[in-house]
């Protein structure tokens, strides 16, 4: 299948992107490689796009990525082969409970494949990897749990790994008979700060940027991004970043006036924070905040059909119940109603919920529902006794909705478990339903085609009125993979895409 799409510029660009900020380096002196392992999630706990760890391997001579791998623990150690193209990593955390849980990863240079080696579903935290020669790998490992096991932070067990060809070892070929070693003294060294001094060593324009939430565009030319550690931002035509708002967490949503003289923008906020979420007005001017508003209770800042800003309840439990229809003739929400005192999932009912933009009296500030204007219109799952969880959206040109989200299940995304639908407004029957086994990231539609992003850096074009693929492509960057987090159309044929990395694309679509 053609794909008619093509990156035309990107701003935000930098040495070391893919790899975030760092928390390890690793030199190959022989082949002139350096291994880098970072974070993509500023807010600690908040792994909403993607993985968590990306390990990148960098020229040291040209400074390009020359393969990609995206972990799902934090990575402790790496190794590369004393002669075979090959990158060894160790990963792991503590799953809050019980056990020391991670991978140990093989990376292939030449073919950019990973594989993961260890047999156990849980694997094993890996703390530390040394090549002994060309057969044998030493590695550190965290004991499999803290039960009773006071010294299980310090310490841990040592195995000595023998395989004859490192290329040919197949996936969870490495039992626990293999990991079965002597205790000893295991330090957990932080090697953050080395990292940072082995890249600043290479380039000094490298710096950690992740998660963009959300890409504008404005009548002059001008790009406006919130991201991680970034309320806001604004680049000039002409590919420099104009001005920056700093912030603990970052920007979440994004509205512009109708003057392109001010933003608000929804800051990012964690879930477990007893601090209340905030809603910022900023200059588009020089980033300073003109006003400030703090909504009792979570909230997502859409721009409505007229333009304006508009609250819309965003639910208890974080990204889940967030629902965020852009361009709305309404202000939607999901509302779960729930028997007082009751907190099963599977006992409660919720709906797919509507303010009309009449009943809200245009103001300067954002408009908020009050609960005696918002009307219930129909159950939010309309399979019956599924639980479906919220996502982003849009209200198309003849009003139908269409919106992403996953279904709930006590194991996790499932096979399937991840929809985009396209429903009428007037009683919640769906038009068409496209699934797929990952989640949506953002979502943006013109006439004829909805624009969905995915968490594994897949973007598909669907055909707005049927719902079949026009197309799909994973997302790379100079031949390497990334994930795509936030999308707005600017016009027809055009896309702004934000990424995990921090950067920003501007993409054409024939």
């Amino acid at each position: 299948m053609t794909v008619p799409f093509h990156i035309d510029r990107i701003l935000g660009d930098r040495p070391f992107a893919e790899a975030g900020d760092p928390t390890l380096a690793v030199d190959d002196e022989r082949r002139r490689l350096l291994a880098v392992a970072g974070t993509h999630t500023a807010v600690a706990g908040m792994h909403e796009f993607g993985s968590t760890a990306p390990i990148g391997v960098y020229g040291t001579d040209d400074l390009a990525c020359r393969a990609l791998l995206r972990a799902r623990y934090p990575v402790h150690a790496m190794a590369f082969h004393p002669a075979l193209p090959l990158l060894v990593a160790g990963t792991g955390s503590y799953d809050g409970g019980y056990f020391f849980e991670g991978e140990l990863l093989l990376l292939d240079l030449e073919t950019g494949m990973p594989t993961s080696l260890i047999e156990h579903e849980l694997g094993r935290q890996v703390l530390g990897l040394e090549w002994l020669n060309e057969q044998e790998l030493r590695v550190l490992m965290a004991p499999p749990d803290d039960w009773q096991d006071k010294d299980a932070w310090v310490e841990g067990h040592v195995a000595v790994l023998r395989r004859p060809d490192w290329r040919a070892v197949p996936p969870r070929s490495v039992t626990a008979y293999d990991l079965a070693g002597p205790r000893v003294t295991a330090p957990r060294p932080d090697g953050r700060e080395d990292a940072r001094q082995r890249v600043s060593s290479l380039s000094t324009d490298w710096g950690p940027r992740c998660n963009v939430r959300a890409v504008q565009e404005l009548t002059d030319g001008r790009i406006l991004a919130t991201l991680d550690g970034v309320q806001l931002e604004s680049w000039l035509p002409s590919g420099q970043r104009q001005w920056a708002v700093p912030d603990d967490e970052g920007g979440r949503d994004l509205v512009i006036a109708a003057d392109e003289r001010s933003a608000w923008v929804g800051l990012v906020r964690p879930e477990w924070e007893k601090r209340p979420q905030a809603v910022v007005r900023l200059s588009l001017e020089d980033g300073a905040q003109l006003d400030h508003l703090t909504p009792s209770a979570p909230v997502s800042l859409v721009r409505c059909t007229d333009g304006l800003p508009a609250l819309a309840p965003a639910g208890s439990i974080g990204e889940r119940s967030r629902l965020r229809i852009r361009r709305g003739s309404r202000v939607y929400f999901r509302e779960t109603v729930r028997e007082e005192g009751e907190w099963n999932l599977e006992r409660k009912e919720t709906w797919l919920a509507a303010a009309d933009l009449e009943a809200m009296p245009v103001a300067e500030r954002p408009r908020e529902p009050t609960k005696a204007k918002v009307r219930r219109l129909f159950p939010y799952s309309w399979t019956p006794g599924e639980t479906h969880f919220g996502g982003p959206g849009v209200e198309t040109a003849d009003g139908g909705l269409v919106h992403a989200g996953t279904v709930y299940h006590g194991h996790g995304l499932q096979p399937d478990g991840s929809f985009v639908v396209r429903r009428e407004p007037t009683n919640g029957e769906p038009t068409w339903v496209f699934r797929t086994d990952r989640k949506a990231t953002d979502l943006d539609c013109d006439a004829e085609t909805i624009y969905v992003t995915y968490d594994d850096g897949e973007i598909v074009g669907l055909n707005l009125h049927d719902g079949t693929v026009r197309w799909r492509r994973h997302l790379t960057v100079a031949a390497v993979p990334a994930v795509p987090t936030a999308l707005t159309l600017t016009e027809p044929g055009r896309l702004l895409i934000g990424t995990s990395d921090g950067r920003l694309l501007d993409c054409s679509i024939a």
